[in-house]
């Protein structure tokens, strides 16, 4: 027989002190509750129960289990709450795994809206320029800009952003305005975790697009960056856009491993960010 719902009907009948009305609150036969409370006694090897005609009273080992027992229960109960209400109402910690160049003032906006929206959320920013395995890591949720996304996951898109060729004023003056017809002359900043068709010589490569971003900055060469990271040095001459028909929008898309029984918080942070991202554009940011 199945031992808790043994500990449920032993608890009932010690608290209707019947087994007649134990039954009926939970929708069994007097003979079923009497087996279960048998079935505890045999597992348990100790009476718990006195039993006359007319009366039932707990015995000493009976009344030390009924106090564990209501204890246990209520536990789980309490946890059941718990995770009911994480499925219905955002709340808890949310643990996001997000590419680096994501540290922007546009996106720290979009974010603290959300934390306005819901404040029962705690946000954990796992910053990262690889894929993230998100059950090695424990991880609920994975914002990624890809061409292919993993098979085994579940995404959702977001919204697109412009990933542009760009270089400093200071580059340009020494080295001349980057054309396709010369641009085996330039320097190359390039990610390591990615294969970039290209034929621009590398001179830095690094594992970080906040290196890459500041490198360009430096005058060391021409670095592919998304305009989240970009466009407000853009705006503000500190680098140049190469070549605007060179731009490329890839989508941002939120990935997570299971559909089923999916969390309010993942729910709801990605509906969230599916709504606000298109409705702010970067260029009404600034």
């Amino acid at each position: 027989m199945d031992t808790l719902q043994s500990i449920t009907v032993f608890r009932q009948v010690v608290e209707h002190s019947s087994f007649t009305r134990a039954a009926d609150v939970l929708g069994i036969s007097i003979a079923m509750a009497s087996k279960h409370v048998r079935h505890l006694e045999n597992h348990l090897q100790a009476k718990l129960l006195n039993r006359s005609s007319r009366k039932l009273s707990l015995t000493e080992a009976g009344e030390q289990y009924y106090r564990q027992c209501v204890l246990a229960l209520d536990t789980l109960a309490d946890a059941g709450e718990a995770a009911r209400q994480g499925t219905v109402t955002a709340q808890g910690l949310l643990k996001i795994t997000l590419p680096a160049w994501c540290a922007t003032p546009y996106f720290a906006r979009a974010l603290a809206a959300y934390r306005q929206a819901h404040p029962q959320v705690r946000l954990s920013l796992h910053l990262d320029g690889q894929h993230t395995d998100l059950i090695a890591h424990g991880m609920d949720l994975a914002l990624r800009v890809t061409r292919r996304p993993e098979p085994n996951l579940i995404v959702k898109p977001l919204t697109q952003i412009g990933f542009d060729w760009v270089a400093s004023p200071a580059y340009i003056a020494r080295h001349g305005d980057p054309r396709p017809e010369n641009w085996p002359q330039h320097h190359g900043l390039l990610p390591n975790y990615v294969d970039m068709d290209t034929t621009l010589p590398l001179v830095a490569d690094s594992n970080n697009t906040l290196m890459l971003y500041q490198l360009a900055l430096a005058g060391m060469g021409l670095a592919y960056l998304p305009a989240w990271l970009t466009h407000n040095d853009i705006q503000q001459g500190r680098l140049h856009r190469i070549n605007h028909d060179m731009r490329q929008n890839l989508t941002l898309y939120a990935a997570y491993m299971d559909r089923e029984f999916l969390s309010a918080k993942v729910r709801s942070f990605i509906d969230f960010l599916a709504a606000y991202l298109p409705q702010h554009p970067l260029d009404a940011e600034e």
